[in-house]
């Protein structure tokens, strides 16, 4: 399947966006939410991470991500992935468009900074890569596992609470989104999927709530992607 794909990129949208990405993945949420909040049309091409082996594992997907990860976004013809240099470079390449990083530096370094957090401190702990590591290696069970993420993730969660207590107004920082909500609702999203009680975290709580009534945030869900199995749909 991917290697079918691949010769497609060349004839995406109108902007030249490909998007290769797997439905339940939160860093591919992000790349969603980013691309849906800059109204940029895109090709969604989905990588299933557990089917044979796991298809960013093939050699052509590796082609054009090394790393094997999702998600990877292509366009003109180039390859980036991690989902912060996406959200980056959109900004950069389509700078007439919705600005997810504000060009104030103080509040754009607080933006990052909240997104690190996340980046490091609560989506390292849910990934596929690292509960099989404890899963093989440690022969940990699903209510080992989760202890373990729970600890962890409110750890990171925590500390982006005591933030919003001073930055959040409908979204994370003041009244528009930015950045720190595309990192924000996918984290919490994985958080609940693990049984993770997030309704602890008032601001969050409240910040969540309002992006799931945003268009953008919508559309981007993992229940509502082209290869979100059918009994997940919404």
């Amino acid at each position: 399947m991917v290697g079918q794909s691949l010769h497609l990129v060349e004839h995406g949208s109108m902007e030249n966006i490909t998007l290769y990405n797997y439905f339940r993945s939160s860093t591919s949420y992000r790349a969603r939410i980013a691309l849906h909040l800059k109204k940029l049309t895109f090709e969604y091409k989905p990588i299933h991470l557990l089917n044979n082996g796991g298809e960013q594992n093939s050699e052509a997907y590796r082609k054009i991500n090394p790393m094997g990860g999702v998600p990877t976004l292509v366009h003109n013809g180039h390859s980036i992935a991690q989902s912060s240099a996406i959200i980056e470079y959109l900004d950069e390449a389509f700078p007439q468009s919705y600005q997810l990083l504000p060009k104030d530096i103080v509040t754009r370094a607080h933006i990052r900074e909240f997104c690190q957090i996340i980046n490091a401190d609560t989506h390292a702990y849910g990934n596929l890569k690292t509960l099989g590591y404890l899963t093989k290696n440690f022969s940990m069970k699903d209510d080992q596992k989760s202890a373990w993420l729970n600890y962890w993730m409110h750890e990171g969660l925590t500390a982006c609470e005591k933030i919003l207590e001073k930055s959040s107004r409908k979204f994370c920082f003041g009244d528009s989104p930015s950045a720190a909500d595309v990192f924000l609702i996918p984290a919490i999203t994985t958080a609940q999927r693990f049984e993770v009680d997030t309704k602890i975290y008032p601001n969050m709580t409240r910040v969540f709530d309002h992006c799931l009534k945003e268009e953008a945030f919508l559309k981007a869900h993992p229940f509502r992607q082209i290869d979100t199995p059918a009994e997940l749909k919404i």
